[in-house]
């Protein structure tokens, strides 16, 4: 499971693919955050023909709900990577629309893993697009999960997928047929932690990102 990470990573660190198409005023209001919790605004980057950055919330909502702001209704923040692609609630996401999630560590039971040598990673996501009748849109997104390495295992059954460095505009390239999608799938079965690190730390203070 993946339900708290954060992105502590200074504006000039990220990784320079997010920066080929941001938002307006990003570089003026960019925020470190030590803690990102479900159902927050989070720093996505995706392709729809283009790589581009975007704001998501991260819960996610199918594109036929009635009413996505409806607290009853499930928002997933997490998938399961052995069935992303056979789940029909995410199915045509885990085809079209794959997602990545900048972070510098993510929790689990008391502790924060990161990597040993304190850079950005990729967390594996897909994401949706809601439309209301009206025309305006809402854009979520959920975490891929799958089986813990001996590093997570201790903390917890599942852990979040990573993808490497170098791999990420791969994964989240729109159009993928059959064949493409399996190439994808070593990825979802899990990464090395010979490189990663587990510390126990006190419970981080919630920080918000300005979207404007």
């Amino acid at each position: 499971m993946c339900g708290r990470y954060e992105l502590t990573t200074e504006f000039g660190n990220l990784p320079a693919v997010l920066k080929k198409s941001l938002p307006m005023g990003f570089e003026k209001n960019y925020a470190q955050q030590e803690l990102i919790r479900p159902s927050e605004p989070v720093l996505v980057l995706k392709s729809e023909g283009k790589t581009s950055t975007s704001f998501m919330l991260w819960g996610f909502v199918a594109e036929w709900a009635q009413d996505p702001f409806n607290p009853l209704i499930p928002k997933p923040f997490n998938a399961r990577a052995e069935t992303v692609g056979e789940k029909r609630f995410f199915r045509n996401s885990w085809r079209h629309k794959r997602c990545v999630l900048p972070a510098s560590g993510f929790f689990e039971k008391g502790h924060r893993i990161a990597r040993q040598d304190s850079k950005t990673f990729w967390l594996a996501g897909i994401w949706n697009r809601w439309m209301s009748p009206e025309g305006s849109e809402l854009e979520t997104c959920c975490v891929l999960t799958t089986e813990p390495n001996k590093l997570i295992k201790p903390l917890h059954n599942r852990m979040p997928v990573i993808i490497p460095h170098g791999l990420e505009e791969d994964w989240i390239a729109p159009v993928k047929n059959g064949p493409e999608l399996r190439a994808l799938e070593p990825m979802l079965s899990g990464w090395s932690p010979e490189e990663w690190v587990a510390k126990p730390i006190k419970k981080p203070s919630s920080s918000q990102m300005s979207l404007l």
